[in-house]
């Protein structure tokens, strides 16, 4: 009995100190995990405290676990407040993490926010920064735009056409190159016009400047009234980009349209005037041919009636209404007639020789 219980109390001895060293071994391994994931954002963590970031390690942790990129969250708002830009500019670290996680460019908005803080002329929100980034702009480069204007050729480099053709109201055509200073509006961003509708609207505004012009010298001796002509219409309105100027870099004269199109002209009228003429032609030689016909038919009916002639002298003779005497004597009128005509005939001939 007494063997027993001493076996019981030993055998509780070491339970307890089997428990104990598990419950050490737990206590170790836990600490190595604490000091490994310490040490994993110790440098992030320290850079957060020193800058004033304002990140703490448990939001590290929790970053990790939202499968944030921890290192740039924390990169980006220490950028924001070394710059000035703190959480009253709306920068928040979960500001910054919502935004990653919509699939934005976090690096390339506070960039964007701190050149806009440093510009001190462009009032750019965290808000607008971010809206303008989803939306697929680039809006470090909107806003280095609105500080330094962007110049745009007017056609493009890269178009089929090199010039801008235009006519002028004396018919004389004009190449026009032009440049276009555009300073982004970082207000009509979102929701505004490209490049291509600003250079669409000036070619446009071009062309009807040098079509209103009365010669293309005047043109050529004034090129600024292309610009003012241009600029006066706002061709800005609903774009994401406000025109500061516009340059003419080169006019050279080309065709005279106006020429060609009046030889065109006067081309075709000489074609219309020779179908017309073709078509009286053939009017009236259709009418020949009808007049020759009829000739032709009436000739007929007087064959017609002179064969009637010596049936009705045949009547006549067997009715009794016409003697022998009386057929020679018409014979001999007849052959009167005829050598009256000969001898006609023949001195028209020789008169006709004589000319």
């Amino acid at each position: 009995m007494l063997n027993l219980i001493a076996s019981t109390a030993l055998l509780a001895a070491s339970w307890g100190t089997n428990m104990i060293i598990i419950g050490l071994l737990i206590v170790i391994l836990m600490m190595l995990v604490i000091l490994g994931i310490v040490a994993f954002f110790f440098r992030l963590w320290i850079q957060s405290i020193w800058t004033g970031a304002g990140i703490t390690l448990v939001d590290l942790m929790a970053m990790t676990i939202r499968n944030v990129n921890a290192k740039m969250i924390v990169r980006g708002k220490i950028m924001a407040v070394q710059a000035g830009l703190g959480d009253s500019s709306g920068i928040t670290s979960k500001a910054l993490e919502a935004h990653y996680l919509a699939g934005g460019n976090v690096p390339q908005v506070i960039k964007s926010m701190i050149a806009a803080n440093k510009a001190k002329t462009i009032q750019l929100t965290f808000r607008e920064a971010t809206a303008i980034d989803l939306a697929g702009r680039d809006v470090l480069e909107a806003v280095q735009t609105s500080v330094y204007p962007k110049v745009i050729d007017c056609p493009p480099r890269n178009a089929k056409r090199t010039s801008l053709d235009a006519m002028a109201k004396n018919g004389i055509q004009l190449k026009v190159k032009a440049r276009v200073t555009v300073r982004a509006n970082l207000q009509r961003l979102i929701g505004g016009a490209t490049e291509e509708t600003i250079i669409g609207r000036v070619g446009e505004g071009i062309v009807s400047a040098i079509g209103s012009a009365d010669t293309h010298s005047q043109v050529l001796e004034n090129p600024d009234l292309i610009s003012k002509a241009v600029l006066s219409r706002r061709l800005d309105a609903n774009t994401a980009f406000e025109i500061v100027s516009i340059d003419i870099a080169d006019i050279d004269v080309g065709e005279n349209i106006g020429a060609r199109l009046q030889a065109d002209q006067a081309e075709a009228d000489t074609q219309v005037a020779r179908a017309r003429a073709e078509g009286r032609r053939a009017m009236a030689v259709a009418e020949e041919r009808e007049n020759l016909a009829e000739i032709e038919n009436a000739r007929a009916m007087v064959v017609d009636a002179e064969a009637e002639v010596p049936k009705a002298i045949a009547e006549a003779f067997r009715t009794g209404q016409l003697s022998i005497m009386d057929y020679y004597s018409l014979r001999n009128v007849q052959a009167d007639t005829d050598m009256r005509k000969s001898i006609a005939t023949s001195s028209n001939a020789s008169t006709n020789a004589q000319k």
